[in-house]
């Protein structure tokens, strides 16, 4: 199916997807209600207002409260002063802005060759997918770390590396999982970035350790290490590897800890593969891989780290299996297993995010176009080719058309004119303070029992 060739015709199908795509969202993803943004706000001005411990604030009608470090706490303080409704707009904007972020990072300095038509194609096609569809509706900040740690990578590979390391150093800071792209630093021998990241983490955490000490040293001594204040292990919304070991009723941290070392191997020895031949872009994609699987809740809305994997396999000449993976993980396909993940089918329905995070983790293309590419330079940034984000999402939308047969081309052999980025993706009411009116439902997150990526369960002995 070609696309229309008049911009009426283009209107009319972004129009027709728009539609679609809302009908959709209404309807088959259940709502979330900002339940993670009403922790955040309920921690932050129960703090501020009240007098009360960051880490001791509920949700009422749940056990959820906050279980990031206290610098996201500190970070998050000027929630306190707006009022909900605001809060939730201008939660809507800070995603809206870092989504942006992240596809013109992604897209490189050809974006305006897909127009407003192609672009208008992702915007439906990236509204499908699950984990942003969940970051939007829970108010999470997911996005948000996302662009800090892919801006850093900008910074690296255009040779503006003056600053590069405090994006990811505070998105460490905010949240531990990303403090896995100090390592990647480490392995590229960028030794100033690892130093900058490093020292920002450190400075922010202890700025907060100066602004709430009672809360820090509870975070660092206790509440860091029990993962039953974030959920179960075996929720089906854990799409972990720790989250698959304990579907399967194995909960022991030594099995978990070698499945993990396994796993740091192999990403040490492909994400330092892809920075000596100067492919960025997939060095940063399977580092969010790797943090994904390794972390011990990894929620379905966590994994918008797999963006920059589709992207690659897009700029590899791989938009077709970019796409049926893309679609997969608009499906909300483990939700089908909610009740019950026994059996061969529970076992492998129930992991399917996790079986692509993996699968992309082993196989993903990497060092694409090496004649086109310098080898890793230590001290200088190196280019490397690959088409943008929005083709991936467009060909994960399986019922619209594709580009012309010439952008096509150009984006799958990722050969477009001028000089790519640095990640290589193209060339050239109540009194309560949340203010939820309505009674906590079973599973609060969602208006629904099946929808939440928690449990009011206990997690197993």
């Amino acid at each position: 199916m070609r696309t229309p060739a008049t911009d009426r015709g283009r209107l009319l199908l972004v129009l027709a997807l728009a539609v679609v795509v809302t009908v959709f969202t209404a309807t088959v993803p259940l709502l979330r209600d900002w339940f993670d943004l009403r922790v955040y706000y309920g921690t932050v001005h129960t703090w501020l207002h009240h007098g009360g411990r960051i880490y001791d604030y509920r949700v009422p009608g749940t056990t959820y409260g906050f279980t990031y470090p206290p610098f996201a706490a500190v970070s998050m303080a000027p929630m306190a002063y707006l009022g909900l409704g605001t809060a939730i707009a201008a939660a809507l904007v800070l995603n809206l802005t870092a989504l942006a972020g992240v596809l013109r990072i992604l897209a490189g300095p050809g974006w305006r060759r897909y127009g407003w038509f192609g672009w208008a194609l992702a915007a439906c096609g990236l509204a499908l997918f699950e984990p942003l569809r969940d970051t939007f509706s829970f108010g999470q900040v997911n996005l948000l770390l996302l662009a800090l740690v892919l801006g850093d990578g900008w910074l690296l590979s255009t040779g503006r590396g003056r600053w590069a390391g405090v994006g990811i150093g505070l998105a460490a800071a905010v949240k531990l999982t990303p403090a896995l792209f100090i390592g990647l630093l480490l392995l590229a021998r960028r030794w100033k970035a690892a130093a900058v990241a490093t020292a920002v983490a450190l400075a922010a955490t202890g700025l907060a350790a100066l602004v709430v000490p009672g809360a820090s040293k509870f975070y660092w001594t206790q509440a860091m290490w029990d993962t039953t204040r974030v959920g179960r292990l075996d929720y089906v919304s854990n799409q972990s590897l720790q989250g698959v070991l304990a579907r399967l009723g194995e909960t022991g941290r030594p099995v978990w800890a070698v499945v993990v070392l396994l796993v740091l191997g192999v990403w040490a020895v492909r994400a330092r593969r892809a920075v000596v031949a100067g492919d960025w872009i997939a060095a940063f994609a399977l580092t969010g891989l790797t943090a994904c699987l390794i972390s011990p809740i990894t929620w379905v809305h966590h994994l918008v780290w797999l963006l920059p994997s589709f992207a690659v396999l897009v700029r590899a000449g791989h938009p077709r299996i970019a796409g049926a993976l893309y679609a997969v993980m608009c499906t909300s396909v483990v939700w089908l297993w909610f009740d019950d993940a026994s059996g061969i089918d529970g076992f492998l329905g129930s992991n399917t995010y996790t079986w692509i995070t993996l699968g992309l983790l082993l196989w993903l293309p990497t060092g694409q176009a090496l004649g086109d590419r310098a080898p890793l330079n230590r001290n200088a940034s190196t280019t490397a080719p690959a088409p943008s984000t929005a083709a991936a999402t467009i060909a994960a939308v399986s019922a619209q058309p594709g580009p012309s047969s010439a952008t096509s081309a150009a984006t799958a052999t990722g050969t477009a004119a001028g000089p790519g980025l640095g990640l290589g993706l193209a060339r050239n009411a109540s009194s309560d303070p949340t203010g939820s009116t309505r009674p906590a439902a079973a599973k609060p997150q969602s208006s629904s029992s099946r929808a939440s990526s928690y449990t009011v369960k206990p997690p197993p002995a």
